[in-house]
């Protein structure tokens, strides 16, 4: 029963598709995962691994339950609205709520591009062994390429799915190789649910690269470029692509995690450098594990970079009110001078490839309690879902996600994350 009539309900008789046809509607989630696994998720990762071994891998839970929660709530809204989520906030909250949402979730995005060319530089540096401003410059000049050419969203999907599987097949490759879990310690941390000294920084950011508020806004605008329909709502399209995305990104993440865990945590080692991350692959690769590493995070990086940078404008215009459609020269050229700006702020920088990975994923957490509060807020209103099954699961999830967010994120910034950057900035 909807909330303010008894008329039949929307979506009501609607048959869940066969298995097939589900995984030809899908496809905004997979672009979704090549975005989140950027070099900023291998980093934190290999971090949390390296650093603090298994006392983490609970972190798995809370992504998995906030990852479908945003993807989930904003594409109900997006169809209950029949808008994207940006256009939403501005209908029901005006120009200024549309403007400060957009210019928030296009500052994380920015600070991830610049995570993303640090990245592939680091990639390019293990592989050919050449400076890594070089190296990201050679992989920016690809990325703009690919934004002038034409059908852009059938070429970024198909290149991110490319790099999806080179990254989950070298990873665990490198988990069967070194003989995987120690499974005792394992399950213990997953049901530990502690914090170890120090680690709240590196959760933080693991946490606003791999389930963020800035994912589900962007799959609203994605979903159209899609082509999805209202249907796709209820018949097993968005939730099939929502479940896609965030298991591919777990079983990525969590297996650089493992492998952290395994090769470098008994030896007492931390990551603070690219060539530390191919020392994970070693016990397996042996002299190759730095290519394989270095192609891993190439991967992850361009899947970033090429996607991300789009992310960024699309919701900067959607905020401003601007063309948002990838191929429109709002998009184009503004992804264009994003890049320009990333690659002056990177190539200024004077600290480790790594170290600007990290800042740019923590700077990144802004987004999920600016964005998130408006989406929390449009769900729970009566007008929007008037017509409709009243959503209160969703409200609940979304509800219970905001608040975790929002307790770390405050936890973070005031114990650890500031005085860490003011450490950074003045070594």
């Amino acid at each position: 029963m909807s909330e303010k009539t008894n008329a039949p309900l929307i979506g009501e008789g609607v048959k869940r598709l066969p298995f097939g046809q589900l995984l030809k509607r899908i496809g905004p989630g997979l672009i979704a995962t090549g975005i989140v696994i950027g070099p900023g998720a291998v980093t934190t990762s290999a971090m949390l691994g390296a650093n603090y071994g298994y006392a983490l891998i609970w972190l798995i839970f809370p992504i998995i339950f906030m990852g479908i929660t945003f993807v989930m709530t904003t594409n109900w809204l997006a169809i209950t609205t029949g808008m994207p989520t940006i256009h939403a906030i501005r209908k029901y909250y005006g120009k200024f709520g549309a403007g400060v949402v957009g210019a928030a979730l296009f500052l994380a995005c920015l600070f991830f591009t610049m995570g993303n060319i640090s990245g592939t530089g680091a990639g390019m540096n293990l592989i050919f062994g050449i400076n890594w401003k070089l190296g990201s410059l050679i992989m920016i000049a690809v990325v703009i390429y690919a934004y002038f050419a034409k059908n852009v969203y059938s070429k970024v999907e198909k290149l991110i799915t490319a790099c999806i599987i080179v990254m989950i097949l070298a990873f665990y490759a490198t988990l069967i190789g070194v003989g995987g879990p120690d499974w005792g310690s394992f399950g213990k941390g997953l049901v530990s649910f502690e914090v170890p000294a120090g680690s709240l920084a590196t959760a933080l950011a693991f946490i606003s690269t791999n389930a963020a508020i800035t994912t589900g806004i962007y799959n609203t605008y994605l979903g159209k470029e899609k082509k999805w329909e209202k249907n796709d709502l209820f018949n097993g399209v968005m939730f099939t692509d929502a479940l896609v995305h965030i298991l591919s990104v777990v079983l990525i993440s969590g297996a650089i995690i493992l492998v952290g865990a395994v090769v470098l945590h008994p030896q007492g080692l931390s990551i603070k450098a690219p060539a530390q991350l191919a020392g994970m692959l070693e016990p397996i690769m042996g002299p190759t594990a730095k290519y394989i590493m270095g192609l891993a995070l190439l991967g992850a990086g361009f899947s970033s970079l090429l996607a991300n940078t789009q992310r960024g404008m699309v919701l900067l215009g959607a905020g401003i009110n601007k063309a948002f459609g990838l191929e429109s020269k709002f998009i184009r050229f503004g992804c264009l001078a994003c890049l320009v700006f990333a690659m002056a702020i990177c190539y200024s920088f004077n600290g480790s490839p790594t170290q600007l990975i990290l800042l740019a994923n923590i700077a990144t957490s802004i987004a999920t309690p600016v964005g998130g509060l408006f989406v929390l807020l449009l769900i729970w209103r009566k007008d929007v879902n008037e017509g409709y099954k009243a959503p209160t699961a969703l409200r609940i999830c979304m509800t219970i996600s905001y608040i975790f967010v929002l307790i770390m994120t405050v936890s973070a910034f005031s114990t650890s994350i500031i005085p860490n950057i003011a450490k950074l900035i003045a070594g």
